[in-house]
């Protein structure tokens, strides 16, 4: 779940790390009112769960509450990468003497957390592991022992901070790390995190996302889930207790179990595809899933073929074929569907799939491969 930019800063600020106080506007008039409040320069920017904000236009600086109306109302409706502008965050300009990049991500194989940061605060973190990786300075903190107070030291040390600012850094990366785990966080990132002129340090930009699954523990921070702002279909399967992602590609994938789930889309980019979406039905493929399933699949208008791969453990082969026999008599297919279907009870279930005029393939290559055939043609 990801958070917009005035709702991570909340949470950072409740952890001790210092921030930019703003206040959210959905309208112009409600813009140029807290401009007015807090008097002199302020930013305006677009709150949208996307990057990019600067490039697009969605972030002005106005000089008074007339131009802070008018950025609000350029700003306001705006589509940002699919994301429509529906609020603002109004803040205060700050005097920016330098800006640093930090943040804290999980490094899985590693099965570590990893604090990085860069002295190219302000520029997107990927742009520069991509030309200049080494102005990237990383450092893990072991899960049983944390993230120590030297380490944070040695990256302020490593990125040439003079020896006044060193413990003040030291003090917000370790806040950071605090966040990223009370938090049950997947990232935690402030960019920039700046040194204003007067030598105080200030978070400018904040960017959050959590654990899906650890929201149970924090009523506080799914309260702020913005629904506005999430892919609809996903919403739905959600709802429907299916585990769905949207991708760009155009072959749809129905599977059972999140691991075969994530095998099949390489197996379909082996073969020269690309996957519309993940999607696991979960491990009963019962009719009414595999037709919702139909269905969220179906509502990309990308997708040129569906793809069912089902391999039968505890769920046998023959129910999961009457589901998709149901499936299909409920919703009406306009796309090649390819079936691969293996495990208890496999022979059964292709030979209801045979009754109903739909053929499955033994293997996940095979089916793979004939989908993107199929997808193609």
């Amino acid at each position: 779940m990801d958070v917009h930019e005035y709702q991570a800063a909340e949470i950072l600020a409740r952890h001790g790390v210092p921030v930019n106080p703003g206040q959210v506007a959905t309208s112009p008039d409600e813009a140029g009112a807290i401009a007015r409040q807090f008097g002199g320069t302020v930013a305006i920017k677009a709150q949208v769960h996307t990057g990019g904000r600067g490039k697009a236009g969605g972030i002005k600086l106005a000089h008074s509450p007339d131009e802070a109306k008018a950025a609000a109302a350029q700003i306001l409706g705006m589509d940002i990468r699919g994301h429509v502008v529906n609020k603002v965050l109004v803040v205060k300009g700050a005097e920016i003497a330098k800006e640093i990049y930090l943040g804290v991500v999980l490094d899985r194989p590693a099965r570590q957390i990893l604090v990085m940061a860069s002295a190219e605060g302000g520029v997107e973190i990927e742009q520069v592991a991509k030309e200049s990786p080494e102005k990237i300075i990383q450092r893990r903190a072991d899960p049983m022992l944390g993230f120590l107070p030297y380490q944070a030291r040695e990256i302020a040390f490593a990125l040439g901070l003079d020896s006044k600012l060193v413990n003040g850094f030291a003090s917000i990366a370790l806040k950071l790390y605090e966040t990223y785990v009370k938090e049950d966080a997947t990232l935690v990132e402030i960019n920039p995190l700046i040194i204003t002129k007067s030598g105080e340090w200030l978070a400018l930009d904040s960017k959050m996302s959590f654990d899906d699954n650890a929201l149970f523990r924090h009523a506080q921070t799914e309260e702020m889930r913005d629904i506005a702002e999430e892919n609809p279909t996903e919403l739905d399967a959600r709802h429907s207790g299916i585990s769905f992602v949207k991708l760009d590609g155009d072959i749809g994938c129905i599977v059972n179990g999140a691991g075969l789930a994530m095998a099949t889309m390489d197996a379909v980019k082996l073969y020269g595809g690309e996957p519309a979406n993940f999607l696991d039905v979960g491990g009963g493929a019962k009719a009414d899933q595999v037709a919702k399933a139909f269905t969220l699949v179906t509502a990309d208008p990308n997708v040129r073929a569906i793809l069912i791969n089902i391999f039968g453990g505890i769920t046998r082969g023959d129910e999961v074929a009457e589901g998709i026999k149901e499936a299909m008599e409920r919703v009406k297919l306009d796309v090649p569907l390819v079936v691969r279907l293996s495990g208890t009870n496999a022979e059964e279930g292709k030979q209801i799939l045979a009754d109903a005029g739909i053929s499955a393939t033994d293997t996940m290559d095979e089916a793979a491969e004939q989908v993107v055939k199929q997808a193609h043609a």
